[in-house]
């Protein structure tokens, strides 16, 4: 799974790579310490446009289907299952036409010993940014005024897959992580083939996850107001 992650870079910077067409200004900070429902930024081709603008939004994390009646059902959101996202009423449409990356510089996981959880952070080597399959939804607030421009809440969730290699030994699952040459395709709104798209992004994550780093960091990241950058610092 995917419960913690740091954007330790502006989002602009972060992104280069994905060559950004539009960038929101109202981007939120680079965070050490993001947590559910946090808004952080991430990458989406509009569709309403063509050819699609790739653009880099603000995004509340805890995917909000344009059917919930309120934002709670975000946040039992936060991640979907690749193998089942198709078949769920939560995630299935915006997998056909809604799919984004979230940027990071890495994320941390929990692993269990005799009933003792150690956080760890897990990064790419190389420094590179790492890339989240992830999917959007707009919702619209039925409580706001249709000329009330806080009335439409763009969110996200964060893909997972079995985890592979070093990774399984820390926890059994992992994010699915985006190679940045397959972060076009993953992105097009218009593919027809969305579940040929997710088996080749599920296919290519090892390959992502072979070149990450892994240390246990101290149990203050545990406390999500903690959010400075000695959090993934290695533990003494």
């Amino acid at each position: 799974m995917c419960g913690r992650f740091v954007i330790a870079q502006p989002g602009p910077e972060l992104v280069g790579v994905l060559r950004v067409d539009l960038v929101a200004d109202d981007l939120p900070a680079p965070s050490f310490n993001v947590a559910p429902t946090d808004r952080v930024a991430i990458v989406l081709d509009s569709a309403k446009s063509e050819p699609p603008v790739r653009r880099l939004e603000a995004a509340r994390w805890g995917l909000v289907p344009g059917w919930a009646k309120d934002v709670s059902v975000g946040v039992r959101a936060i991640n979907a299952r690749a193998e089942e996202a198709a078949g769920k009423p939560t995630f299935r449409e915006a997998l056909v036409s809604r799919r984004a990356i979230v940027p990071a510089s890495g994320y941390y996981e929990w692993h269990t010993s005799e009933g003792v959880k150690t956080p760890h952070y897990i990064h790419p080597a190389d420094g590179a940014p790492l890339l989240f399959a992830g999917l959007y939804e707009w919702w619209r607030d039925p409580a706001k005024a249709g000329d009330d421009p806080s009335r439409w809440l763009l969110s996200f969730t964060i893909l997972t897959r079995a985890a592979v290699g070093d990774l399984g030994a820390i926890h059994d699952r992992m994010p699915l992580f985006v190679d940045p040459d397959h972060a076009d395709a993953w992105l097009d709104p218009h593919a027809d083939d969305a579940a040929g798209l997710l088996d080749a992004a599920s296919d290519a994550a090892p390959h992502v996850a072979r070149g990450l780093e892994a240390y246990a960091v101290g149990s203050a990241v545990g406390n999500v107001r903690n959010d400075t950058p000695d959090l993934i610092e290695p533990a003494s």
